[in-house]
């Protein structure tokens, strides 16, 4: 027996535009059932799971890929903890709370992580799957019974429990509260620690300003240090990483696990590996199709839990997940390689000064079939240097000697623009996208034709992204910058854009210029780097480029902590403070270990 799945996406059902093939060659409505018909009030396709067949027809005549079709294990039906409504999302068995202890969730966009804080934070009462009839809290408790599970339930029914949650969009809170960041911690500071937890998360310069005023890292790192200075019971931190620098991500782990020490339970959900790494005690990893059904592991061990989800097998369920593994190439360029490369554009030294930054460069060469990756803080100049390259901006001292093409792909997307994704893709390419080579090169790794039929404004974070990287790397350059590659994007799709664009440039002897705070990434795509330091909004320095062990050594050296390699995916881990392996590889001055 199976259970089955069926899944509409109702953003990309256009029955208008197509001719409801999936009505017309549904091998059960041949046989006089209503198996698909098109719904009088949507005008959308609703799939009858109970009579479905799971053959699959519909999936593939589609033209613009809105169905799902899933059969699961029949044992999973009396999983189902939660459906939005008619084929659509439905969510299967729940990760359980720990006290004292931090929970990180692992999984790919779309798999019900914000559904399962919601739920856990008593804002979403589970439906057990009955949209149309939903369960009261009796019978909840009842499905949970002999689970640490229902005294957490009797507690969300008792009105009992209190959650604080830190939102996936900050934004919303700047949105919500029209005040300083001053009255903000004043409003939300039960524990009494907003000092201890300002000067932490660096927001001094922050306190005075309206919330609508501070930049995507300073309200993400407001609305942290206002979830933590709450007294609650349960903490839940949803992509806490997003617009911070790598040292801003050390600070706000510590605070993360700050709570967890002090006996409270705690959720993670993030897409940054190596933070993810550093914060948890305990990993549970959703899995399943995106926007269409998600299932929740058993609890493992950090270690196993992100081995477990690269490889994309579950052991303890044998459930495989994923066609293929994924693996981290620990190769990295040779000084020999390094110097050898064919050059296609160098600078001399270069400084930009503004009213109250300045940002000096070292001479520097880009090179044939190469990734350069930049990393450093947050307002070093890093953003400058793409722009000065890109030749947006104009150095006050130096000039780049550039007679190459080049594309650039900024850290902040326009997601305003009324017209559907393949226009954009059309435009980029300088001809018609559909059939081309470049489709089969380009779009179909990044997985982005699915996206054609909709409209840019109405993209996620995620698919924004995306397409831009697509829109970025479609036009006829020898050079592309990429600023922030990774935000908002989910793990699977950012080993898969760095494996991809590694690929790429090789393949087609293109060079790409890449800034990212995702060390784990970095490590991964890049073949030489640069790294800045100085102080954060005054002055920036940056290096020349160099081999990535030595820059990577010398960046971890500058955050005070020391990578070790797993030995089965090799995948960077970070050390524990110092540990034993810390330690001997800080005295060895070996901060950048590889097996």
């Amino acid at each position: 027996m199976t259970h089955r799945v069926a899944v509409l996406d109702k953003d990309l059902c256009q029955p208008k535009k197509c001719g409801l093939e999936c009505i017309k060659y549904c091998p059960v409505n041949k046989s006089g059932a209503d198996c698909i018909i098109l719904n009088e009030e949507t005008k959308k396709a609703q799939i009858d799971e109970d009579i479905c067949n799971g053959c699959g027809i519909c999936v593939k005549v589609c033209p613009f890929e809105a169905i799902t079709i899933v059969n699961l294990p029949s044992e999973l039906a009396s999983d189902k903890i939660h459906q939005y409504g008619p084929n659509s999302f439905r969510l299967y068995k729940l990760p359980t709370p720990r006290k004292g202890e931090v929970v990180g969730l692992l999984g790919r966009n779309g798999m019900g992580k914000s559904t399962v804080v919601n739920i856990l934070a008593g804002n979403l009462k589970p439906n057990l799957g009955r949209y149309e009839n939903p369960p009261e809290w009796d019978e909840i408790l009842k499905h949970y019974g002999g689970t640490e599970l229902k005294s957490h339930f009797e507690k969300i029914k008792n009105k009992q429990l209190r959650a604080s949650i830190k939102p996936q969009q900050v934004h919303h809170v700047a949105q919500a509260f029209d005040g300083t960041g001053k009255e903000l911690m004043e409003k939300y500071d039960e524990r009494g620690v907003s000092r201890e937890l300002i000067k932490e998360l660096e927001l001094e310069n922050s306190m005075e300003q309206n919330l609508k005023e501070l930049s995507g890292g300073e309200l993400q790192r407001l609305a942290i240090a206002a979830v933590a200075s709450k007294d609650t019971e349960f903490y839940f931190f949803d992509e806490p990483s997003s617009y911070n620098d790598v040292f801003q991500r050390k600070s706000v782990a510590r605070v993360i696990q700050s709570l967890a020490k002090i006996g409270k339970s705690v959720m993670v959900v993030e897409h940054d590996l190596t933070l993810l790494d550093f914060l948890s005690d305990y990993i549970e990893v959703l899995y399943g199709e995106p926007a269409a059904y998600g299932i929740v592991s058993s609890v493992l061990s950090t270690k196993i839990g992100i081995n477990v989800f690269l490889d994309g097998y579950l052991p303890t369920e044998n459930v495989r997940f994923r066609d293929k593994k994924f693996s981290f190439d620990v190769s990295s360029s040779s000084t020999d390689e390094f110097q050898e490369g064919s050059e296609i554009m160098s600078y001399p030294k270069l400084e930009k000064k503004y009213a109250t930054f300045s940002v000096t460069i070292e001479p520097g060469r880009v090179r044939k079939g190469e990734v350069l990756g930049i990393m450093g803080a947050n307002a070093l100049g890093k953003t400058t240097l793409m722009k000065m390259i890109a030749g947006v901006e104009k150095p006050n001292s130096g000039e780049i000697d550039k007679k190459i093409k080049i594309a650039y792909k900024p850290q902040y997307l326009q997601n305003d623009i009324d017209a559907e994704v393949i226009a954009l893709l059309d435009k980029a390419n300088g001809g018609a996208i559909e059939g081309s080579q470049e489709e089969e090169q380009i779009l179909e790794p990044l997985k982005i034709k699915k996206l054609y039929n909709k409209s840019v404004k109405n993209l996620s974070g995620g698919e924004l992204q995306k397409v831009s990287v697509a829109a970025c790397l479609l036009q006829k350059v020898d050079l592309y910058a990429l600023d922030e590659p990774s935000a908002f994007l989910d793990v699977e799709d950012r080993i898969t854009i760095a494996k991809f664009l590694q690929k790429f440039v090789r393949s087609f002897g293109k060079t790409a210029i890449v800034i990212d705070h995702d060390i784990q990434l970095m490590d991964l795509i890049s073949d030489s780097m640069i790294i800045f330091e100085g102080v954060s909004g005054l002055s920036g320095h940056a290096t020349s480029p160099m081999p990535k062990a030595d820059a990577m050594n010398r960046f971890l050296k500058s955050l005070d902590m020391s990578f070790r390699r797993d030995e089965r995916s090799l995948r960077p881990r970070v050390n524990k403070l110092e540990s034993r392996l810390d330690k001997e590889q800080k005295s060895s001055g070996n901060f950048y270990y590889k097996n």
